[in-house]
């Protein structure tokens, strides 16, 4: 089972639009406790969202991903980042 950097590596490694969106990780996958691990995607609807569900479905095939969208006002107004605690995946993706 991979740990929490090696998937944050892995899919900014594979999934280029990552970088016109937030994305981050949180709940259980940051102490590796569940299954899968949970990321939250915040940013802009249309085609990049469309373009990122796309290279996250390939990278769920091989990857246990629980992945939440959201649009910035959602997120903001929820405050869902910080209630959650959620880590942004660059800094997941830091060597131990």
């Amino acid at each position: 089972m991979k740990t929490s950097s090696e998937v944050a590596r892995q899919l900014l490694e594979t999934c280029p639009s990552l970088s016109e969106f937030e994305s981050f990780m949180f709940g259980s996958s940051l102490v590796r406790a569940g299954n899968d691990f949970d990321v939250l995607i915040v940013g802009p609807s249309g085609e990049p969202l469309a373009r990122l569900k796309s290279e996250i479905a390939l990278a769920g095939r091989e990857l246990p991903l629980d992945v939440l969208y959201m649009l910035p006002a959602e997120a903001e107004e929820t405050g869902f980042v910080l209630n959650e605690g959620c880590v942004p995946l660059f800094e997941m993706a830091l060597p131990d």
